[in-house]
C-alpha cells in the first residue's frame, strides 16, 4: 500500500489525532529526509540551547538545493539504518515546542503555487496519507485552518514564506549552483547567525537601512530576515548586474 496526497479545501475536515495513545507513535520520526528552513534552525537551537555553529556539527547536513543551488540543511538521523530523528524519545520530540514547520504540518503538506501572469501567490493543501499511520483512525475532526492553529504554524509560515520568496527570485535568476564564495555568504546568512551577527557588527554587511540593521543586532528573528533580504540583493546584484 503507497502513501497517497488528496486535495483538501481549508474549510473542510478530516479525522486525524497523534499522541502516545495511538498505535503508531513515532513512527514518522524514522525513514527521515528532512529538510529544515532557516527559522527551523533557529528556533531548533535556541530550544537546546546551542550556538548555531554547534546545533549544525551535531544534527545536520549540509547540500546544495537541486532546484535552486542553494545551500540546504537538512537533519542529521541518529542510526544510519532506520534514519530516526536524533530529537525524537520514545515518549516523543524532546523540542516538541521548537519543532520543524514539516513536524507541525504533519499530516497536512502546504504548497504555495505563484501566478507566471501576475505573481500572485495561491496556497493548497494536501493531505498525506501514509500506510503505516494511524492517527486518521481518531474521532477528532479538524479543519486546515484549525490545524494550522493549534499546530502553531501561523508564526512558522510567515517566516517560511519570506525564504521561499528568496528562492524564487534565484530560480528565475539562474537555476546553476552558487560559486562558493557566495554559497558561503548565503549559507552563513541562513544558518549561522551567530557568525552572521559577527559580520554585521563588524560593519562588513552593506546595502540595507539603518534601523533594519539596528533591529538585526538585538533581535535573532530579524536579524534572520534582514539575512534574507540581503541575500535577495546579493542575488540581484549577482545575477541581474
Amino acid at each position: 500500500m503507497e502513501s497517497t496526497f488528496i486535495s483538501i479545501d481549508p474549510d473542510a475536515t478530516f479525522r486525524f489525532a497523534c499522541n502516545p495513545e495511538v498505535s503508531c507513535f513515532n513512527e514518522c520520526c524514522r525513514d527521515l529526509n528532512q529538510f529544515l528552513t532557516p527559522y527551523d534552525v533557529l528556533r531548533l537551537r535556541r530550544g537546546l540551547g546551542l550556538s548555531s555553529q554547534r546545533f549544525i556539527e551535531q544534527y545536520t547536513r549540509r547540500h546544495t538545493g537541486p532546484g535552486s543551488g542553494l545551500p540546504v540543511l537538512t537533519l542529521k538521523p541518529s542510526d544510519p539504518d532506520r534514519l530516526t530523528c536524533a530529537l525524537v524519545t520514545p515518549g516523543g520530540c524532546r523540542v516538541y515546542a521548537d519543532r520543524p514547520s514539516s513536524c507541525r504540518v504533519y499530516p497536512l503538506v502546504r504548497m504555495l503555487r505563484r501566478s507566471r501572469q501576475t505573481a500572485d501567490v495561491r496556497v493548497e493543501y494536501r493531505l498525506l496519507k501514509e500506510p503505516h499511520c494511524r492517527g486518521f483512525d481518531a474521532v477528532e475532526l479538524r479543519t486546515v485552518h484549525g490545524w494550522m492553529l493549534e499546530q502553531g504554524l501561523v508564526e512558522y509560515n510567515a517566516e517560511n514564506d519570506r525564504l521561499l520568496d528568496v528562492i524564487s527570485l534565484k530560480v528565475r535568476l539562474s537555476s546553476k549552483s552558487l560559486p562558493p564564495s557566495l554559497a558561503e555568504q548565503v549559507y552563513t546568512a541562513w544558518y549561522d547567525l551567530d557568525r552572521f551577527r559577527e559580520q554585521l557588527g563588524d560593519g562588513s554587511l552593506t546595502g540595507l537601512d539603518g534601523q533594519s540593521v539596528e533591529d538585526a543586532r538585538h533581535d535573532e528573528v530579524a536579524l534572520l530576515r534582514f539575512g534574507l533580504e540581503w541575500v535577495k540583493r546579493l542575488l540581484e546584484r549577482t545575477y541581474a548586474g
